[in-house]
């Protein structure tokens, strides 16, 4: 039975993704969506990833067979484009064949709703629901050139309009004066068009790397993290950029190397950005992270009277927030983040742009911003450990956590703890550390976040210890 998890579905290729289950989570929603009275239409794009187009391809041609015009992005593209276009062409439905930052092996289908945001756990059960009742023998498919010639697949590329309303969103003249340069690295992935259109209008000298197409993305996880940006940590110096922009496999998440060669971690980025948009841009409201992200956002909001919200783990959680409570921005420590007034989902190429616009109008290094936050309120540390693990432990785990609700004897005094999404333990000096199942790869995570380094590695070794991971 295929599952979605906080970041759609995926699988390994000939194991769970395959055709036939791309034909049945297809026909699946077809037959949600006539349920649901909706337009019979929906717009797709792939990735570049190993079937992605072939995918892409057999999941339009089960909506032909169903009556349903299906409009196809005619070359790989960012996932936020699909987003945009659902949102702009205010369509019930879209879909993403990607796995985004899992390794090679993966591929995966993302579904998004009205208003182009991913879809949300009671959408996803649903569709789960229908899934189960399909019967393969049912499923129908229309030959690709005759559904063309029938209307009811139309290859489109709207690239251009997304790109412009980038454009629209950001100081385009602050940014031309600045005179910057600027490293790109998509990863092998589906940003280098995007982006150099971007920074190009905007008369940044770019200088890219990676850019060819690759789907095993040149051996390496297609994630923007510390251990994968070497290389642009090294064009970023040998360069002398200002700054090196980085995004995942299908351009949803974002990976920043700073004017002095060095990572900035997700949460430092949301931070970052949260503080630009309140201070130097005079924008007013709250800000929302998962729960594994930084409470530095907690301390920033605090400092200018406004509210952190904490949500759990996927995006869906931190865009449906976002319109609940009108944040100006929101996002994960994965290296997701949305702010208002544009999609409802991760967007790693108009998170590019607006730090961008953020060095032009401050006319600061993003080394001396980040100094600026910190002595205004503070500093925290992060620890993160992944885990690999056993059915027969992950078991084990679930029950001393979720079920008996054990934890261990920490150094600190402990102010709560949470079971909304795994287990997170509140201390009354503002640190807390987690522990959970990751969504969309085998992994238990485990997140320690403390005032000073030494003891967000003790207290993440003493949940390590205590779990026996």
């Amino acid at each position: 039975m295929v599952h979605f998890g906080t970041g759609g579905f995926r699988g390994i290729i000939g194991d769970e993704f395959t055709k036939e289950n791309i034909e049945i989570i297809s026909k699946a929603l077809c037959e949600k969506m006539i349920n649901e009275g909706v337009e019979k239409e929906i717009v797709m794009g792939y990735d570049k990833r190993f079937l992605s187009k072939e995918a892409m391809q057999w999941a339009a041609q089960v909506f032909a067979a169903e009556g349903f015009r299906a409009y196809l992005i005619n070359r790989s593209c960012p996932t936020p484009l699909v987003m945009y276009y659902v949102m702009e062409h205010r369509m019930d439905y879209g879909m993403m064949i990607t796995a985004s930052h899992n390794p090679a092996i993966y591929n995966g289908i993302k579904v998004f709703t009205k208003g182009g945001r991913d879809a949300n756990e009671e959408t996803t059960i649903d569709l789960e629901k229908y899934m189960a009742k399909v019967d393969e023998n049912s499923i129908k498919t229309m030959e690709y050139d005759k559904a063309k010639e029938l209307g009811l697949i139309e290859e489109i590329y709207p690239l251009n309009d997304y790109i412009d309303a980038i454009l629209d969103a950001v100081d385009v003249q602050a940014i031309r004066k600045a005179g910057l340069r600027v490293a790109i690295d998509p990863m092998y992935g589906v940003s280098e068009t995007s982006l150099k259109t971007i920074l190009m209008t905007t008369r940044c000298e770019v200088f890219t790397i990676h850019d060819r197409h690759d789907t095993l993305f040149g051996g390496k996880l297609p994630a923007p993290n510390s251990s994968t940006l070497k290389s642009l940590q090294n064009a970023v110096l040998d360069n002398g950029c200002d700054i090196g922009l980085a995004t995942d496999g299908d351009a949803d998440r974002i990976g920043i190397i700073d004017d002095k060669g060095r990572f900035l971690h997700p949460n430092d980025i949301l931070v970052l950005l949260y503080y630009y948009l309140v201070k130097f841009k005079g924008w007013n409201g709250p800000v929302v992270r998962n729960l594994t992200t930084t409470h530095m956002l907690d301390k920033v909001a605090d400092q200018f009277g406004q509210k952190c919200y904490e949500v759990p783990v996927g995006f869906k959680w931190v865009s449906s927030k976002m319109s609940e409570t009108d944040a100006i921005i929101g996002g994960e420590s994965s290296g997701g983040l949305t702010v208002k007034g544009h999609i409802h989902g991760k967007d790693g190429i108009y998170a590019a742009a607006l730090l961008v616009e953020m060095l032009a109008l401050t006319g600061k290094k993003l080394s001396q911003i980040y100094k600026e936050i910190e002595d205004e309120v503070g500093s925290i540390y992060m620890e993160e450990r992944d885990f690999k693990f056993s059915q027969e432990k992950k078991e084990s785990i679930n029950k001393v956590l979720m079920e008996e609700k054990q934890i261990p004897s920490f150094d600190q005094e402990i102010e709560k703890v949470s079971y909304m999404d795994g287990c997170k333990v509140y201390f009354k000096n503002g640190g807390w550390i987690s522990a959970r199942f990751s969504g969309t790869e085998p992994l238990l995570r485990i997140y320690s976040e403390m005032p000073t380094p030494e003891a967000a590695i003790k207290e993440a070794e003493i949940f390590q210890s205590f779990l026996a991971v």
